[in-house]
C-alpha cells in the first residue's frame, strides 16, 4: 500500500536507521542524577501528557544500566499513548554524574474527517457469504475524530451515519480532569434508527428485515469516570440509560425481541471494568501481558430488563527469539438470569469474541468460553521516512509482515428459550474450533491487515479477511 503512494506521488522514501530508534547504551553501572527532561517535537501536545507517563523524574539517582532499561519501558509507554508516529529517548551526559533526558516526539495527525463507506455486517465475510455482498447493506456518512484535543489527549468523535443502518453519535473523552492525571471522564450520546434490523437468529445467521418506516428508535446516553492508579491499571465506572422503541412488524415477527411481545424497552446500566496493561505496543503487541475484567448490572429497579453480566480474559505475549512469537488468549463470559430477551442475548461472532472459521455466525449464549493461541513469524519489517511528502505527520512510514499459524476454540451454552424451541442448537452446547494459517499486515495509524486461511470441527474451510488486530 505504502510502495503504491510512493510509486504514484513520486516521493523519496529513506529507511530509518534503527539505531534512531533506540536510546543511547551503556555498559558500565556508573550512577548518575537526571538533570533536566526536554521535550522536543511535541507541537500540540503538552509536555505534562508526556511527561505523566515518566517513571525517572528530574532529580532522581540512578545506575546507567537501570537507567537505559527503565527509559525504553518509558518510550513503549508514551508511544501507547497512539499521539505519536515515533517516540525516541535519550541520555546525554552533562557531566561525570548529571545526565539530561531528551525526549524526541513525531506527532500524528489528528483531525481526521472520515468519510463513511463500510459494510453494516460485523466482518466481511459475514457480507459476502450470508448476503450475497449486496451493496444495499452498505453504510455511508461522515465521521470526525479529534484526536489529542487541546493538546490533553482528549478525544471528540462525531458520527453522522445514513444507508442501511442510521445513526448518530457523539462522545467527548477527558483522560485527565485533575492536576495529578489520575482521574477522567467520558461522555457519549447516540441515536439510532434503523430502516434495515436484525430481529432473528436463524441456525446462528442474523435474519434482517427491511422496511420504509423506522424498526426502531435507540437513545442512549451515559458518563463514565475513570481512574488511573499507576502506568498499567485503570479502573472505570460507568452510568448509561437506554430507551428504545420497536415497530408493530418486528414485536409481531420476535415477539421475544423486548419479551412478551412489548414495544418498548427503557433501563439503566451501572457497569464496572478493570484493565492491566502490560503490553509492549498496544496496536500490535508481541510481548507482555493484559487482564481485564467487567461486572455489569442492567436494570436497577426500574422497567422489566434485570440482567447481570461478568466476564474476564487474560492474554499473554511471548517473544521467542529469532523473529519468532507466541501469544495465547483466553476470555469468558456469563450471565444471569439466562431469560433474557432477544436484544439483550449476548454472543461468540462479535468483536473479537470470535473462533476462526465461524466468522459468518453467531453464537448465543448466557455464557462462554474462548481461548485463542497464535505462533508468528516475522519475515518483513521496516519504516521509512517519504522525503517531500506535503504533511509531516504523514512521512513516517512503517510496515512490518508476520506468518502465523493459529488454533482457536470457544464452548457457548445455550439459551433456554432456544433450546425449548429447538432452535440455533447446531454449534451451541458443543466444542467449537478453528485452525489454520495466514498473514498479518502491520502499517501506520495502528492499520492491521489479517489474511486467514480456516479448517474447522464441521470440516468447512475458507478464506477469511479481516481489517482489524485479533486481540
Amino acid at each position: 500500500m505504502w510502495a503504491l503512494i510512493v510509486g504514484l506521488f513520486g516521493f523519496t522514501a529513506q529507511p530509518v536507521a534503527p539505531d534512531t530508534l533506540r536510546p543511547l547504551s551503556d555498559t558500565t553501572n556508573r550512577v548518575v542524577t537526571v538533570n533536566r527532561i526536554l521535550i522536543v517535537g511535541n507541537k500540540i501536545t503538552r509536555a505534562n501528557i508526556i511527561s505523566r507517563e515518566l517513571d525517572v523524574k528530574s532529580g532522581d539517582t540512578i545506575s546507567i544500566k537501570r537507567l537505559t532499561k527503565i527509559l525504553e519501558q518509558d518510550r513503549q509507554k508514551i508511544y501507547n499513548l497512539r499521539l505519536f508516529n515515533k517516540v525516541e529517548i535519550r541520555w546525554l551526559p552533562v557531566t561525570q554524574h548529571q545526565v539530561d533526558l531528551l525526549i524526541d516526539v513525531n506527532e500524528r495527525w489528528y483531525t481526521f474527517p472520515v468519510p463513511i463507506f463500510e459494510l453494516s455486517d460485523r466482518n466481511f465475510n459475514e457480507w459476502w457469504q450470508n448476503y450475497h455482498h449486496d451493496f444495499r447493506r452498505i453504510n455511508y456518512g461522515l465521521r470526525l475524530f479529534q484526536y489529542n484535543f487541546r493538546g490533553r489527549n482528549e478525544t471528540l468523535r462525531l458520527t453522522t451515519q445514513f444507508g442501511f443502518t442510521r445513526r448518530f453519535e457523539l462522545s467527548y473523552r477527558i483522560p485527565y480532569i485533575d492536576q495529578k492525571q489520575k482521574h477522567g471522564l467520558s461522555f457519549d450520546f447516540s441515536y439510532s434508527g434503523p430502516r434495515n434490523l436484525a430481529y432473528y437468529t436463524d441456525d446462528h445467521k442474523l435474519v434482517f428485515r427491511r422496511d420504509q418506516q423506522r424498526l426502531r428508535s435507540s437513545y442512549i446516553t451515559g458518563i463514565s469516570y475513570t481512574f488511573r492508579k499507576n502506568f498499567y491499571q485503570t479502573h472505570s465506572f460507568l452510568f448509561q440509560n437506554q430507551q428504545h422503541t420497536i415497530s408493530d412488524s418486528i414485536a409481531f415477527y420476535n415477539p421475544n425481541y423486548f419479551g412478551a411481545g412489548s414495544k418498548t424497552q427503557s433501563y439503566s446500566i451501572i457497569r464496572y471494568f478493570f484493565n492491566a496493561d502490560h503490553r509492549d505496543v498496544f496496536a500490535y503487541p508481541l510481548k507482555g501481558y493484559q487482564f481485564t475484567t467487567m461486572i455489569s448490572k442492567s436494570g436497577l429497579g426500574f422497567g422489566k430488563v434485570n440482567q447481570w453480566e461478568w466476564s474476564a480474559s487474560y492474554s499473554r505475549y511471548i517473544n521467542l527469539g529469532h523473529d519468532y512469537y507466541f501469544s495465547n488468549y483466553s476470555s469468558a463470559y456469563a450471565s444471569s438470569p439466562d431469560n433474557q430477551p432477544y436484544n439483550l442475548y449476548n454472543a461468540l461472532g462479535y468483536r473479537r469474541q470470535l473462533v476462526k472459521g465461524y466468522e459468518i455466525y453467531v453464537i448465543e449464549g448466557p455464557f462462554f468460553f474462548l481461548n485463542k493461541s497464535t505462533f508468528r513469524k516475522k519475515i518483513f519489517s521496516r519504516t521509512w521516512e517519504l522525503d517531500g511528502f506535503p504533511i509531516e505527520q504523514f512521512r513516517y512510514l512503517p510496515l512490518a509482515i508476520y506468518l502465523k499459524g493459529y488454533l482457536d476454540m470457544g464452548y457457548v451454552g445455550n439459551y433456554p428459550y432456544y433450546e425449548d424451541m429447538n432452535l440455533n442448537t447446531r454449534l451451541s452446547n458443543r466444542l467449537l474450533a478453528g485452525t489454520g494459517a495466514g498473514i498479518d499486515i502491520v502499517t501506520a495509524y495502528d492499520a492491521v491487515l489479517r489474511l486467514e486461511y480456516t479448517f474447522t470441527r464441521e470440516k468447512t474451510q475458507g478464506l477469511f479477511l479481516h481489517m482489524k488486530k485479533e486481540f
